[in-house]
């Protein structure tokens, strides 16, 4: 609370009293009692008395027994300071309001502070008809985002020009699809100030579920971005000193260190609705080199796409190894991720039941009597699917097509959920499951963009903007892997040609990294790679 309250501004040497604060989600108490406290000491140091104060504060809690135990620590501090009780209670009642603050701040002032630790709950877990308002209300609570992302909005729509927002709150809508609407708010209308990590600070393990981080974010026009991050070990700063101011020391010159800390200033951030990425601070300008300076992975010139392999909605079914089940050329041979384990495509036998014709229609069942009997027999179990209940007359489809080209084109594969970058060559002789991401290209060795792939520069992107899982698992999901730079195919030496080829050939990443590098031509960065 107070590394935001610092962030923010909202110190006792300011004249809190001739500002608006707000807290949105009160709860107990956990900002607005220090916030009191700071206000109280801004009103002795300013020559302010507390009834000048009675629009200083706004807080809104939906629960009365919470605001009420909020009220309680307000009055003990306003008591301990010299108020009276019959003021202090009335001042606390003044402050703090039972109420949704979604439906209720569009009627409220202008605010120049708004600070909190916004509600965690999940769309699916909010009445239909409450979550139909609050969109109506909140135009950025697209598909599956939280009620915090209405939160976010609220707030920036309720500061006044120069105003400024601090929240603690999970981090997931800067990088999520749900989140790109929000994004572009705060593109067209704001400026982030500040952006710390705080995934594995132990601080705030009980505050937020979910990976939280602190964002600072201002009504005017964007300038330098503070970005930070904090691990296990993060602490207090020596000396008394105020964590905000250590950390901005911190990101400014780096000559003061800050346990835990990392942080460094970046000269522009992220437009429009694009994804903010999640990675050490002192990368992030490397990253928006590199967006800068190369094109991405998918790209119509170089004929490089990406795609993913087929989804059927009913794997027991339409996933076989037994070559006599139906007609042998109603079997496709099926590539799975565990087949590219060890960095080749060992094809473990298992065949797609595929009920598509080479110009992407469905077959004929009469014309293929095993496959009628068999696709009969699995009726029920087919009928299941939201897809056949959409399409009752194609009962028997899988989900996505197959593209029959593909089977027998070269291509390489990227299994999703891997520790590390770990594409494996196909030369054309199976066809990806829906747990393999796919790219074919025509300008590209596929080789070459193999080595390319497996390096940790390319990872590097990854690890930027996909949303991580427990552990430390990596998502290479289509979308993130459309985040991957890549050189121009055409203007690479043949001696990094041939480097990028023997590594991919040999699995080595060291080499395939430091052949990258020279590639990217980011020498200066070798060692942010362990080169």
């Amino acid at each position: 609370m107070e590394l935001i309250l610092d962030l923010v501004g909202y110190r006792s040497r300011a004249d809190l009293g001739a500002l608006t604060a707000v807290e949105p989600a009160a709860g107990e108490g956990a900002f607005l009692v220090p916030m009191v406290k700071r206000l109280l000491a801004s009103l002795g140091a300013h020559g302010r008395s507390l009834e000048e104060a009675h629009c200083a504060l706004r807080a809104y809690e939906l629960s009365e027994e919470a605001a009420a135990r909020a009220r309680d620590g307000v009055i003990a501090v306003l008591i301990s300071s010299g108020i009276d009780l019959e003021h202090a209670r009335e001042a606390a009642k003044g402050w703090i309001k039972v109420g949704d603050y979604l439906l209720d701040s569009p009627n409220d002032s202008r605010a120049d502070v708004v600070v909190g630790n916004p509600p965690y709950i999940r769309y699916d877990d909010m009445p239909a008809d409450l979550l139909a308002r609050y969109r109506t209300a909140y135009p950025t609570m697209v598909g599956r985002g939280d009620i915090y992302i209405g939160f976010i909005e609220a707030t920036l729509r309720q500061l006044k020009p120069g105003g400024v927002l601090g929240f603690i709150c999970a981090d997931r809508w800067m990088r999520s699809a749900y989140g790109i609407e929000l994004r572009r708010l705060i593109s067209e209308a704001c400026a982030v100030e500040a952006v710390i990590e705080m995934h594995n600070a132990p601080a705030f393990e009980n505050e937020v579920s979910a990976y939280p981080a602190v964002i600072v974010i201002r009504r005017a026009s964007q300038g330098e971005a503070l970005v930070a991050s904090a691990g296990p070990d993060s602490g207090e700063p020596p000396e008394g000193r105020s964590l905000a101011d250590a950390v901005i020391d911190l990101a400014n010159a780096g000559k003061r260190m800050v346990p835990g800390f990392t942080a460094a200033k970046v000269h522009r951030w992220f437009r429009g609705g694009s994804p903010w990425p999640s990675i050490a601070p002192s990368k992030l300008e490397l990253l928006q080199d590199l967006e800068e300076r190369f094109a991405p992975l998918e790209d119509e010139a170089a004929g490089t796409r990406i795609g993913i392999g087929v989804a059927t909605g009913a794997d027991a079914v339409f996933i076989t190894e037994d070559v006599d089940l139906v007609e042998s050329d109603r079997l496709l041979p099926l590539a799975m991720a565990a087949d590219t384990k060890d960095g080749t495509v060992r094809w473990s036998g298992h065949y797609l039941v595929n009920p598509w014709t080479a110009d992407g229609t469905l077959v004929e069942l009469e014309r293929y009597a095993r496959l009628r009997d068999y696709f009969e027999s699995k009726k029920d179990q087919l009928l299941r699917r939201n897809i056949a209940r959409r399409r009752p007359r194609d009962w028997f489809r899988t989900i996505d097509k197959v593209t029959a080209s593909l089977l027998e084109r070269p291509k390489l594969y990227i299994p999703d959920m891997k520790m590390t970058s770990h594409p494996t060559l196909d030369p054309g002789k199976t066809y990806p499951h829906h747990n393999l991401y796919v790219l074919t290209s025509k300008g590209w060795d596929l080789e070459v963009l193999g080595g390319l792939l497996l390096s940790r520069v390319a990872e590097f992107f990854i690890d930027a903007y996909c949303v991580k899982m427990r552990g430390g698992t990596l998502r290479f999901q289509a979308q993130y892997l459309r985040r991957i730079r890549v050189p121009d195919a055409d203007r690479l030496s043949e001696g990094v040609r041939e480097r990028l080829r023997q590594t991919f050939r040999s699995r080595d990443v060291e080499e395939a990294t430091a052949a990258a590098i020279e590639a990217y031509k980011i020498e200066s960065f070798a060692g942010e790679f362990g080169c």
